[in-house]
């Protein structure tokens, strides 16, 4: 496993490309069976665990003692099953509301909502469970689960289509069942009999398809195990398991609604089931903008665990790369534009993890869990150097420091507010703020000697990242 004491041979000899390895920083440790991070829209990130339980870490990295949720007697955990998805409410600041999919104690999925009240509370009342969807699960995998809000401020849903082996009710292109497909629903309103709203503009019913759920947004996937949505352009990135060669990467406009995946007829961009319900037209179906096979780059691969495109501030040459996973490899794969065209990459193995999720927190900086470590990993950009980022104007000197060092803006136009102090762990050792100032002085003598990741945060909110050194 990669782990803290390699970062000082990244940070001396910087001879990886980004695009080609990753850094990891251990960010909070100490999960059983972990599926799953997201953030609420403040500091903190919240841990699933397929077990049933929800964990706050704090911003020091430290865990707290109590569950933020507890539904383990509600659970059906093992295998695929269990609590698998988390999505927040983007007013849940003020309403507390958040949502979850599990399989409950009949294998069958459940989406539900619960309030956390007040919204910022550590802990949350089991007892303020609505069930909004319950379907009922065939077999035991393939049951997808991930949650995420849209830009528009609808719920998506990701489901599996069924599981067994190669989608045998061809569920997946079977508009009937929400098997295989993205659900699209409102949840600040209801229609009669739900606890949900339909938006308007979902795709189905319509004339063509007359008995089509009305909740499908997209349909012909096989288990979308994570997605995400790119939180600068709004689009819908997928990652999809394949049955038995090809693991694929779709990635759609949040608009682009009645979206046919191909599954079962294709598996990636190959046939492999055209004896069902598959569209005469090739042309009705999205093929993936990216794919590999099993024995891509010399590791065994099985699953693919999509992740997040990064548009944090930290770590600027990491801007609009893709980030996703392999299970069985536990190789990182990262996916870069190329005027038009996307470039994939595989880091070498982290063994030991079983890559499960990723996660963004509130600045976009991205995160990802392996559920045979427990451990939650910060990425971070190995190549980033002392000197190069200089998009604030900012100084900080001297640097390596002893027991002060300065932070200086030679723009004036620039005012220093905040300055956080980051181990390679990702954790924030010290934090200095200012009403007003082009120049901080900050005392170093609690900081052990070592590497530091510097960030420097103007008045109007703007970011820069520097690396410090403490000698």
């Amino acid at each position: 496993m990669k782990i803290d004491a390699k970062f000082l041979i990244f940070l001396l000899f910087p001879h990886f490309l980004f695009s080609q390895e990753i850094e990891l920083g251990i960010y909070a440790s100490g999960f059983t069976n972990p599926l799953s991070i997201k953030n609420a829209g403040d500091n903190r990130l919240f841990v699933v665990e397929r077990g049933g339980l929800i964990k706050i870490v704090n911003t020091d990295g430290s865990v707290n003692n109590t569950p933020f949720l507890d539904i383990d007697s509600r659970v059906l955990s093992g295998g695929e099953r269990g609590l698998l998805g988390l999505a927040f409410h983007p007013q849940y600041a003020s309403n507390g509301f958040f949502f979850v999919n599990y399989t409950d104690n009949n294998g069958d999925t459940v989406v539900s909502r619960f309030i956390t009240n007040p919204p910022n509370s550590n802990t949350v009342d089991p007892s303020t469970e609505t069930v909004l969807i319950n379907v009922e699960q065939p077999s035991s995998n393939h049951n997808g689960g991930d949650l995420a809000f849209g830009n528009d401020g609808y719920l998506y849903i990701g489901l599996g289509d069924g599981g067994s082996s190669g989608d045998p009710g061809d569920r997946a292109q079977n508009l009937t069942t929400m098997l295989g497909k993205m659900l699209r629903i409102n949840v600040d309103n209801s229609d009669p009999g739900l606890n949900y709203a339909i938006p308007s503009d979902n795709p189905f019913p319509n004339t063509e398809e007359p008995n089509a759920l009305p909740e499908i947004w997209a349909y012909g996937l096989r288990n979308p195990w994570r997605f995400s949505f790119d939180r600068e352009t709004h689009d819908l990135w997928i990652g999809d398991v394949g049955q038995g060669q090809i693991e694929e990467i779709d990635m759609v406009p949040l608009d682009q609604a009645a979206v046919n995946y191909g599954w079962r007829c294709y598996e990636g961009d190959q046939v492999y089931d055209t004896s069902g319900n598959c569209p005469s037209d090739i042309n009705e179906l999205t093929f993936p903008i990216s794919q590999y096979t099993h024995s891509s780059s010399g590791n065994f691969k099985c699953s693919i665990t999509g992740g997040y495109r990064y548009r944090g501030t930290a770590q600027p040459n990491l801007n609009g790369l893709y980030f996703f996973a392999d299970y069985c490899s536990n190789e990182i794969g990262i996916l870069e534009n190329n005027g038009g065209s996307w470039n994939m990459t595989f880091t070498t193995p982290y063994s030991g993890n079983g890559w499960t999720a990723f996660g963004e927190d509130v600045n976009g900086e991205i995160y990802i869990v392996g559920i045979d470590s427990g451990n939650v990993y910060r990425l971070l950009d190995p190549s980033l150097n002392i000197h190069e980022n200089k998009l604030l104007d900012i100084n900080i000197f001297p640097n390596p420091a002893t027991h002060v060092f300065t932070v200086k803006s030679t723009n004036p136009q620039i005012v220093i507010a905040t300055v956080n102090i980051y181990n390679l762990q990702g954790k924030l050792v010290k934090s200095v703020s200012e009403n007003i100032a082009s120049e901080i002085n900050i005392d170093t003598k609690t900081l052990s000697k070592g590497f530091y990741l510097t960030e420097i945060i103007s008045q109007t909110g703007a970011k820069t990242t520097q690396k410090l050194i403490i000698k």
